[in-house]
């Protein structure tokens, strides 16, 4: 070592070969899906992927409201065996990482975090700060293992090989996720894109709105998963966003399906996103997907929605219809909306008694893969977790998850002034989903219940520590 470094380790043993674990890190992704999910950090530049000598990354962290920019170089790799990173530019004097894949004698593998780090002004710095830092650390790796040893667990069922995607939607909130997910678990990704496309980065032109896709950019695929639609949450309900909100989905879908239905080699699967919007406000009563449409505009949009994927249907090509349920994702969407609520002291809106049928993030990814490859799952399935909760339960989960105590009301009246007809059919409406489907195809959650899905989530330190 280094003088005046401090060291920090963590162990963990996964049930994989070494030369699974190895490659799992040296895909692309893995700094993605390795970044806890309460970090506010993202990865803004690299020059490469993977983990070969001199690839660099370039990313935006905080410490507590102040953003920062680290700069990761790679430095050495040892196939199979080890790869050391460092920061080149940032936060801390030094910082270097080193990764040690083992076997662990029983079938396993071992993965070694080992971090040398000094901090500028070590000397002068508080204990009290150093011990925070380790504790800081010691959390982050809890969370990375746990991450890592259920990706590893969904890939070994999932993926008896690698597959080719065609993906609609990356760049939204759900899609930046997934890429990550997929393309860890050695899948090949190429994503539709409303732009010119980069040279060599699997990208191809399509603009919905007007019929166009690079048909011919096409390679030959396994699977299309459909993503893209106009955001059903951001702004007013105008007469033209309604307008918007449906032709983005159906205009959309109805293309990828022709396309799909038109390739000289059909794809295996066409996954298409749907939503439990679909049922519209149904009150305390169970849903399954036998329950026949809603009559509100969701409902409306759905049925289009779903309606839109009959070429790809009539093409004989299997077609899961993906209801999803509100995602819970620390970086955006209705958990970070919930988030603010509470730090204001507010613990429910309206009566608070309206379901939630929700799906944490990382289950939402597994269970595309999982429609993408499993056979039996065709038509609607509903994408939710097995214990919906009411508002109130939900933003009291997160209070305690948080140590947050919040017991202001919004009424109908104030939701309704600021969110329009968006009020009365998303926030203040309920849907209480099964998941029955998903589950009897095998589905394994990683959180079934949400006291294992918010401290996963929002970082509290009631997570439960991975043993080592």
């Amino acid at each position: 070592m280094r003088e005046g470094t401090t060291l920090f380790t963590w162990k963990s043993r996964f049930d994989c070969s070494v030369a699974e674990l190895y490659s799992w890190h040296a895909r692309s992704g893995a700094l993605e899906r390795l970044i806890p999910p309460w970090e506010d950090t993202w990865v803004l530049e690299r020059n490469g992927e993977g983990v070969h000598p001199g690839t660099r990354a370039k990313l935006r962290i905080h410490f507590g409201p102040i953003p920062l920019s680290w700069y990761a170089l790679h430095l050495s790799d040892e196939p199979g065996r080890s790869f050391c990173d460092e920061q080149s530019r940032g936060p801390f004097a030094f910082w270097r990482h080193q990764h040690l894949f083992t076997d662990s004698g029983d079938g396993g593998a071992i993965l070694e975090d080992r971090i040398e780090y000094r901090m500028f002004f070590h000397r002068l710095m508080p204990s009290v700060l150093k011990k925070h830092l380790q504790q800081r650390l010691k959390k982050t790796f809890v969370s990375r293992h746990a991450t890592l040893a259920a990706d590893l667990a969904v890939h070994r069922r999932c993926s008896g090989q690698s597959l080719r995607f065609l993906v609609s939607g990356a760049g939204g909130l759900l899609g930046r996720e997934l890429l990550p997910f997929l393309t860890t678990g050695g899948h090949e990704v190429w994503r539709l894109v409303r732009r010119v496309p980069r040279p060599g980065s699997r990208e191809i032109y399509w603009d919905p709105a007007q019929g166009e896709i690079d048909v011919g950019a096409i390679p030959e695929i396994d699977g299309i998963i459909h993503l893209a639609g106009e955001n059903i949450a951001q702004g007013w309900w105008t007469t033209e966003k309604r307008r918007r909100i449906i032709a983005s989905r159906v205009k959309g879908t109805a293309l990828l399906a022709r396309v799909a239905a038109s390739l000289a080699v059909k794809p295996k699967v066409f996954v298409s996103a749907s939503a439990i919007g679909c049922y519209g406000n149904t009150g305390n009563q169970w849903v399954g997907e036998e329950q026949a449409y809603g009559s509100d505009f969701i409902s409306e949009v759905c049925r289009r929605w779903e309606e839109a994927v009959s070429p790809a249907l009539e093409a004989g090509i299997r077609t899961p219809l993906l209801r999803i349920g509100v995602v819970l994702t620390a970086k955006g969407g209705a958990l970070r909306q919930l988030h603010l609520a509470l730090r204001f002291g507010i613990g429910r809106l309206g009566n608070g008694e309206q379901f939630v049928s929700w799906i944490s993030i990382d289950d939402m990814l597994s269970a595309i893969l999982h429609a993408a490859v499993c056979p039996q799952l065709d038509g609607p399935v509903n994408i939710v977790a097995p214990e919906p909760v009411t508002n109130r339960g939900l933003m009291a989960a997160m209070g305690d998850c948080l140590a947050i105590r919040a017991s202001l009301t919004v009424p109908p009246w104030l939701l309704r002034v600021r969110f329009g007809q968006m009020a009365d059919e998303a926030i203040l409406a309920g849907c209480r989903v099964r998941a029955d489907l998903l589950q009897r195809s095998g589905f394994s959650f990683r959180h079934p219940a949400l006291a294992l899905a918010l401290p996963h989530l929002l970082g509290s330190d009631r997570e439960q520590e991975k043993k080592k």
